[in-house]
């Protein structure tokens, strides 16, 4: 069975995805929701993604792959009532673009930015369903009517909070104060955006002359969010992963009375010799 870690990848060695690698992610994704309908977006799985590689320590592919997208691990049976992939061709595929996208921002999110501008900051692969919507005929938005569409990057943060929330023990809060303060803050920020945009559309997040789909403070939001990541992931690359504190069990002192209740001492009874 393969638990091994994706390959580290430098800037200079990262094979960037080009939008035809989401398209065909995309697809092997709708392939496995033919199967099992709770195959989640890519959307979803971006910021899954991205919360792993923020996790305070590694986790092998085979953990958190099965989780994401009920698939049994390489080498086992497929479920009945979980998901499967149709081929161990169609799995090595969607594994060579995962990885690739990993190393795309894991590079991204190790990478010195002081602008979410920088061609070089992390970009969320994200998808604008409300402006697509907004921006058909009036006859396909009849199709939508009384749906409720995710907002901007909703499901990115949900994907996000999905892996927190699915390996606690690595997200508990550190004892050292600034630290929690700064993992809590973090935390709020992508949370944020796992709501709703209640406030009016004003602008498109993707396109310049796109539909308004989106509230002014939901964008800042996002903003925030992309910078929580990085925040998460200097936190827990900083402090490493959690040393388990060894317990060690008393022992009967020999002056002590012994456990067994005869009310002599413990050298002189069940202690002696």
């Amino acid at each position: 069975m393969n638990t091994s870690l994706p390959t580290p990848a430098t800037p200079s060695d990262t094979i960037w995805l080009e939008s035809e690698a989401f398209d065909e992610l995309d697809a092997i994704l709708d392939d496995l929701r033919s199967r099992y309908d709770e195959t989640p977006q890519w959307e979803f799985c971006e910021g899954f993604m991205a919360a792993v590689i923020c996790s305070r320590r590694p986790i092998a592919v085979d953990e958190y792959l099965p989780l994401l997208l009920d698939t049994p691990a390489e080498g086992d049976a497929p479920d009945t009532e979980g998901g499967s992939f149709a081929s161990d061709a169609q799995r090595a595929r969607f594994l060579t673009l995962w990885q690739q996208r990993w190393n795309e921002v894991r590079t991204a999110l190790d990478a010195e930015v002081n602008s979410l501008e920088d061609d070089h900051c992390y970009h969320p692969e994200v998808v604008d369903i409300r402006g697509a919507v907004a921006e058909m005929p009036a006859d396909e938005q009849a199709d939508f009517k009384g749906e409720e569409l995710p907002a901007f990057a909703q499901v990115w943060a949900l994907g996000f909070m999905f892996a927190v929330e699915s390996w606690p023990e690595e997200w508990a809060s550190p004892r050292d104060k600034d630290a929690a303060k700064w993992l809590d803050g973090a935390l709020q920020a992508i949370v944020a955006m796992t709501e709703d945009d209640s406030a009016a559309p004003e602008v498109s997040p993707l396109s310049e002359d796109g539909a308004p789909s989106t509230s002014i403070a939901r964008l800042n939001a996002f903003g925030e969010a992309i910078w929580a990541v990085y925040d998460l992931r200097e936190l827990w690359k900083t402090l490493g992963p959690r040393v388990e504190t060894v317990r060690k069990e008393a022992t009967q002192g020999r002056n002590d009375p012994c456990a067994c209740g005869s009310g002599r001492k413990y050298k002189k009874c069940h202690g002696a010799g």
